[in-house]
């Protein structure tokens, strides 16, 4: 099933993201995990994609599991990092052959030890390029990223924007935002794209927080950032990992509350593969919601 096809604004996308562990063991423990999550019935579940080939392929492996042996709609992420057209081809036929429809086109991030994304030769340079590549050739429901707080190598907001509206006009169907921790950006941002002529669904991306050190990390890698009020709250509490997870889980909840309550098409949770914060929180907002009239 097509994502796009089950977004509905009045009973939002439920959903998670996973990344394939390395080792053969972590991935059938990942696997578990996500079978113990089809009681919850999420929209769909997502799985990232490295720069290193064995790790492309238990994402390609993953997502087929998920969707023909669990029974969740998949995602699988595909990116432009390491691979020219040919091998993306190969990537793409076999997710159609495993009967999948449904790709999050990336340009990805510098590979390790590298300060810039520079293009295969023969592959991408911009995601908008993926997109078009895919559209061309393919019937997948095609997703995409965005940034709510601007792309950490974006001039400004307004460039940022552009290229955002360049690679929706390739063929995107739907957007998920990278994380944020204030839904005013959250909400700034969706103005500012309705009025550039960005119409597809945005759903919003949202990370309970589970370290001081790590959410630090990701907020400076991303560019996005912390709100004063919660950093003083998770630092306050930082030699206690179990009271960082419960003020981070506390502020997740809010702000999808908040986001439900505005009509939100989506919300995606950055899962880090722990599912025990996520899973309380998507227990807690799912009664909420009313029933859906989509299938």
């Amino acid at each position: 099933m097509r994502i796009r096809d089950i977004l509905d604004d009045h009973h939002p996308a439920l959903s998670f993201e996973f990344f394939p562990p390395k080792s053969e063991i972590g991935f059938w423990d990942l696997y578990k995990t996500v079978e113990s999550l089809k009681p919850l019935e999420p929209t769909y579940v997502s799985v990232t994609y490295g720069a290193g080939g064995g790790t492309r392929r238990k994402t390609v492996d993953l997502v087929q599991r998920i969707k023909n042996d669990i029974g969740i709609e998949a995602m699988a992420h595909l990116t432009c990092v390491g691979a020219d057209k040919e091998e993306i081809i190969g990537v793409l036929d076999t997710l159609k052959a495993n009967g999948l429809e449904n790709v999050l086109a990336l340009r990805g991030d510098p590979p390790a030890g590298s300060e810039e994304f520079v293009a295969t030769e023969g592959g991408f340079s911009h995601a908008d390029e993926l997109v078009s590549f895919i559209r061309d050739r393919y019937d997948f429901c095609v997703g995409a990223a965005c940034y709510p707080e601007c792309h950490p190598e974006a001039l400004d907001a307004k460039t940022d924007m552009t290229h955002l509206k360049r690679k929706v006009d390739a063929g995107v169907d739907f957007l998920i935002t990278q994380l944020f921790f204030d839904n005013d950006d959250f909400f700034a941002f969706l103005d500012g794209a309705r009025a550039a002529g960005i119409d597809v669904p945005v759903i919003a991306g949202i990370m309970p927080i589970q370290s001081v050190k790590q959410v630090k990390r990701f907020t400076q890698m991303c560019g996005a950032k912390i709100p004063q009020t919660l950093l003083e709250k998770i630092e306050a509490v930082e030699d206690d990992p179990e009271a960082v997870r419960h003020v981070g889980s506390y502020h997740a909840a809010r702000q999808c509350d908040a986001l439900i309550d505005q009509g939100v098409a989506g919300i995606h949770f950055y899962t880090l593969n722990k599912s025990t914060a996520t899973r309380a929180i998507f227990q807690q907002i799912k009664t909420r919601l009313p029933v859906s009239s989509k299938p």
